[in-house]
């Protein structure tokens, strides 16, 4: 597969006109706030099954709702890219809270990840530019289970969130030098939230800190990072919006956890477009894309595809 596209780049504004763009760009507080409810309300119902049916040892009843449970933390990080984005509600200050606490739940800091994923969108798969680009896609068997592992994830997010607390924000370009104290101290906040809920548990000797979050996050990890995994593996590394960023179509519990982020190259087109009015920017822009795929499934299928034999 060619390392560029073919196509010339299209601008946005010429697929979708400024005045209908602007109808679809309309935030609301009364959507975010519905969408919020109905993630808390499948992380809230799985996790009383899961904790219940944990602890009377029922495994076959247990370990799926644990699943969910854990995906549903876990895709918080799909209401943490959305605030961060300021498009799930109308009001900034609540997109900005609503991100921080999104964080304590998926394990990302929302300060620090606002400036990395701008230029992530900036610098969309350029190599050298795009941060998201320094984490290599798999190319083998190997790389590809310990990729969706989540190991490289949680090693990753540990050290980032340890090097940062202290201090350190060398080699973070996204970071100007104005924001740091700001990422620092979030950070550290951050951080001070894990260890009240452990010195919570430890104190009432109670396994809360593991059984509802560590251990659910980790079992809903691997799905996450298989979802993030189609964005952009196999596009093109280049400026064109409509190869370098895939729209999977997927079943609609996986679109409810995940904010719509499935309309991932619409998203990177009109990245003002909140999460509601995604489906709608689709049908107008879909005949202009040329990575749309059929489910994640599919994807990952491909990706694994295209390894390259072993010699």
């Amino acid at each position: 597969m060619s390392n560029s596209s073919i196509l010339p780049p299209l601008k946005p504004q010429l697929i979708i006109p400024a005045a209908e763009l602007k109808e679809l760009n309309q935030r609301s507080n009364w959507k975010g706030s519905l969408q919020l409810l109905a993630h808390l309300t499948v992380m809230v119902a799985s996790g009383i099954v899961w904790g219940t049916h944990l602890a009377w040892a029922q495994w076959w009843i247990a370990l799926p709702a644990g699943v969910i449970y854990g995906f549903s933390l876990a895709s918080m990080f799909a209401t943490l890219h959305e605030t961060s984005h300021r498009t799930a509600f109308a009001n900034n200050q609540v997109n900005d809270a609503v991100a921080w606490f999104a964080g304590i739940f998926c394990f990302y800091n929302s300060t620090f990840y606002r400036r990395y994923h701008k230029w992530h969108h900036r610098y969309t798969q350029l190599p050298g530019q795009d941060p998201e680009l320094e984490d290599p896609k798999p190319t083998n068997w190997r790389e590809y289970l310990w990729e969706v592992s989540g190991i490289p994830w949680w090693i990753g997010k540990v050290k980032g969130h340890i090097r940062i607390a202290l201090g350190n924000l060398e080699n973070c370009p996204c970071i100007p030098e104005e924001a740091r104290p700001e990422v620092i101290r979030s950070i550290r906040l951050q951080i001070l939230a894990y260890v009240l809920f452990i010195g919570i548990s430890i104190t009432l000797q109670q396994p809360w800190f593991l059984t509802y979050w560590l251990i659910p996050l980790a079992l809903g990890q691997p799905i996450l990072r298989a979802i993030l995994l189609a964005e952009h593996t196999g596009c093109t590394h280049d400026e064109n919006p409509l190869t370098n960023t895939r729209t999977t179509y997927t079943i609609w519990p996986i679109r409810l956890l995940m904010w719509n982020m499935s309309y991932h190259a619409e998203h990177h087109l009109y990245a003002s477009i909140p999460f509601h009015a995604l489906a709608k920017a689709h049908e107008k822009i879909k005949e202009n894309l040329t990575k749309i795929e059929p489910g994640y499934i599919t994807v990952n299928r491909k990706i694994i595809d295209g390894f390259t034999p072993a010699h």
